[in-house]
């Protein structure tokens, strides 16, 4: 059924780095019906709160971009959140969506939800093929039971709900909060205090502080940061810097969810990556030249490097028409400029 552009859209999560690039694009797009709502207005963990919303407001679409997430440290360490928060916005949204007749419902999942050891690149069909990596492994069986609810309901019901799985995801609105963010935003994060602090800029530092979050004493000890010794900053990274990852940034993503789920048929569960990746070593090292950090990088091989590796294939996507069109030298530098703008506003 066709979407035109006064159709009553409906983002979910649209303040993170996945949806506020789904409002982005769709604006750009000539899409303004959109409907959004904040965390305050709307708790999407309240089902009888979600069903009222829906029952109102009717939307056309949705896109699912509300979730629970964050790097390797915060999936270890509170894995009852992940597991139950996810499973709850997603069962109370397909639900509504389903009984208001949605026309289109585009489901955000995640690359984690692969086999640790499943052949790369990882096509669609690796799914449940094998164990997955137990540090994430809350959030990926959440995820996966997102994308057997949309096969359930299309199949028993009629509905056009898309799962669609990005790999990697960074760009502006990421998050920058040095507990719970993913390694490119983290890295970004660590070699600006780190160049700042080889200046002995404590100042900037404390601003960065209070625009991105409080900076682990950890992190300031290694970096000197007063009032910890001053040494030469130096950077530690979790595990050996081998495992290899796949980076797509966040308004490619959304470019390929608008081109999925608004310009073509298809419910089939779909990768969407730039079909290339990075050693953590090679992505620090970029990251450090941009920024201009010139101090040690190491590793600690004693913390775990998760997935080796983690490329998606994307021949189905091509198949549907749509290719990345943003390298990662453009979009790191992108993103860095965002990071610094950001800094000089919240002066």
């Amino acid at each position: 059924m066709p979407i035109t552009a006064n159709a009553k859209i409906y983002v979910a999560g649209h303040r993170g780095l996945v949806g506020s690039a789904l409002v982005r694009a769709l604006r750009a797009r000539g899409y303004a019906n959109l409907m959004l709502r904040t965390h305050a207005e709307l708790d999407l963990l309240d089902q009888a709160a979600t069903a009222r919303f829906f029952a109102e407001t009717r939307p056309e679409v949705v896109f699912l971009a509300a979730a629970k997430v964050g790097g390797i440290l915060a999936n270890n360490v509170y894995r009852a959140e992940f597991i139950y928060e996810n499973l709850m916005v997603q069962a109370n949204v397909l639900q509504q969506a389903h009984l208001v007749g949605v026309k289109r419902l585009i489901f955000l999942g995640s690359s984690c939800i692969y086999p640790k050891l499943a052949p790369q690149p990882i096509r669609e069909d690796a799914l449940l093929a094998g164990p997955l990596e137990p540090t994430n492994s809350p959030y990926a069986v959440a995820k996966i039971a997102g994308v057997e609810m949309c096969d359930a309901y299309n199949r028993q019901y009629g509905t056009a709900f898309v799962p669609v799985m990005p790999t990697n995801l960074y760009g502006p609105g990421d998050n920058f909060d040095l507990e719970t963010s993913h390694v490119l935003p983290a890295l970004i994060r660590k070699f600006h205090l780190a160049k700042l602090a080889q200046a002995h800029d404590w100042a900037a530092i404390a601003q960065d502080e209070a625009r991105f979050g409080p900076i682990p004493a950890d992190i300031k000890q290694m970096l000197g940061i007063p009032p910890h010794p001053q040494v030469p900053p130096r950077i530690v990274l979790w595990g050996s810097g081998t495992p290899r990852r796949e980076f797509l940034h966040v308004d490619d993503m959304a470019a390929a969810c608008i081109h999925v789920g608004l310009h073509t048929d298809s419910t089939v569960q779909v990768n969407i990556g730039m079909g290339t990746d990075v050693t953590i070593r090679e992505l620090a090292e970029r990251i450090a030249a941009l920024i201009g950090y010139t101090g040690e990088i190491a590793f600690d091989p004693t913390k775990p490097d998760g997935t080796q590796q983690k490329l998606l294939d994307v021949s189905r996507l091509a198949g549907l028409g749509w290719r990345a069109s943003i390298d990662l030298s453009a979009g790191l530098e992108a993103t860095y400029a965002w990071y610094i703008a950001e800094n000089e506003a919240a002066r």
